[in-house]
Formats: structure tokens, C-alpha cells, sequence
């Protein structure tokens, strides 16, 4: 399944529908990416003005995921699409529930950063934060260039970022609980920290379903229990000939 294939179809209201629900989706995207990036500036520079904007703004977020739902309701009553733009939809609909567990997470790392900045700076954890922050937003920037593009190539470098954020994570993790075991007086901060990290993790962890749903629409197949080797084949195949339905 090709570019123009997903764009086209016999029904002009249909490429009217699916063009506004795929711009609605990228609107939110964007919207999340700066939830995210406000909320680790929140952390950071401890700012809590910054982090109250962020958990004011989730429930923009939540309305727009409705909006979305309802958009893709509207085409599976009134189009009934098969085959390829049913792969379409459907992937729609799984990506945007990720894209919006996206935004909680990024709510919950604003909430942290109020946390902290009333208790007082944890001792440790914010490099670890700042490096596997950049390292989501990335991610998800880049997954939603791919969605934007139907670049399962892309997509698939996407699913392939998220086992070495894995890693850090597990590290940063370790880390911080020997260093609560050393010093019990910071327990408290740490666990706000660990909070975010794991909120960060979990970005990654949403970012990586979007990237599985965008090589589902385009290839076909599915990507969340498949071997490496065999979305490679197929992005292989795909530059040989054209993609089938």
C-alpha cells in the first residue's frame, strides 16, 4: 500500500474526510510534543507556572482525542471502508488513544515538577531525565514525520529508538534506588523523579504503538508481534514493487 493509494479514493467526501481527520491528528500531535517540552522546562527550571499551563492544557488534549474518535465513528458508519482505508482507520483510531496517553504522561511529569519545586530540587536523577527526555521527543517527533509522511522506513528507525531508551531508563532506575538506600532523608524527591522517568519511558512505549500502527497502514502487516527481520523483508519488498493491499 502506497502514499497515493492511502490518499485516494473513489469517493471525493472520503479523501475530504480522511485528509481532516488525518490534519486533526497531526494538530494534536503537535500539541503533545509541547505538552512534553513545557512540562521538562517545568522540571528543570522549576517553574510553576510553566508546569500548571501543561496540566491545564491536558484536558485540551482529551477533547481533542474525542473529536478525533467521533471523526472516525462518522467515516466507519457512513463510508464503510474495506480492505486497505478500514487499515487506515483503524490505526487511526489505536494511534490516537496513544497520542493522548502521551499527553497524560506529560501531565503527570508537570505534576512532578509542582511536586518538586514545593518540596525542594531532588539530589539526583535530572540528568538522567534530561537525557532520556530528549531522547522521547525525538521519538515522537519523529513518528509523527512518519505518520505525516506514511514512511514506514521511518516508523520502523522509531520502533528500533525505544530499546535503548529501555535501557537507560533500567539504569537510571537502579541508580536512584541505591542512591534512596544510602540517603532515606531524599526519599521522597527521588520517588518524584523516578516518577518522571518512568513517565518518559512509558512516551517512548507510545511512541514505539504509533510507529507499529503507521507500518500496518502502509505495509499491511502487524508490526507489534513481529520479528525485526520480517518488517525488514517487507520494507525491502517495498522498494522493489509496489505495496499490494
Amino acid at each position: 500500500m502506497n502514499k497515493d493509494k492511502l490518499t485516494q479514493h473513489i469517493s471525493q467526501q472520503f479523501n475530504i474526510d480522511l485528509d481532516k481527520v488525518r490534519t486533526d491528528f497531526l494538530t494534536m500531535g503537535g500539541l503533545v510534543e509541547q505538552q512534553l517540552a513545557d512540562a521538562m522546562k517545568a522540571l528543570i527550571a522549576g517553574s510553576i507556572d510553566e508546569a500548571e499551563s501543561v496540566i491545564r492544557n491536558d484536558a485540551k488534549i482529551n477533547q481533542m482525542e474525542l473529536s478525533i474518535d467521533d471523526e472516525l465513528t462518522h467515516i466507519l458508519a457512513l463510508r464503510h471502508p474495506a480492505a486497505s482505508d478500514l487499515r487506515l482507520v483503524v490505526s487511526l483510531g489505536k494511534s490516537v488513544t496513544d497520542l493522548e496517553r502521551i499527553g497524560d504522561e506529560a501531565y503527570k511529569v508537570a505534576r512532578a515538577a509542582v511536586a518538586l519545586n514545593r518540596e525542594g530540587e531532588s539530589p539526583r536523577g535530572y540528568a538522567e531525565a534530561r537525557s532520556i527526555s530528549a531522547r522521547v521527543a525525538e521519538m515522537l517527533h519523529n513518528v509523527l514525520d512518519a505518520f505525516a509522511r506514511f514512511d514506514a522506513h521511518a516508523a520502523f528507525e522509531v520502533m528500533k529508538a525505544d530499546a535503548p531508551i529501555d535501557s537507560e531508563y533500567e539504569s537510571a532506575m537502579r541508580a536512584l534506588i541505591t542512591y534512596m538506600m544510602e540517603d532515606p532523608r531524599s526519599i521522597s524527591r527521588i520517588l518524584n523523579v523516578m516518577n518522571v522517568l518512568r513517565s518518559l519511558e512509558r512516551i517512548g512505549d507510545h511512541s514505539r504503538n504509533i510507529a507499529e500502527q503507521i507500518i500496518n497502514m502502509v505495509l499491511g502487516i502487524e508490526a507489534r508481534h513481529t520479528d525485526y527481520s520480517v518488517i525488514e523483508a517487507s520494507l525491502k519488498a517495498t522498494q522493489k514493487a509496489p505495496a499490494s493491499e
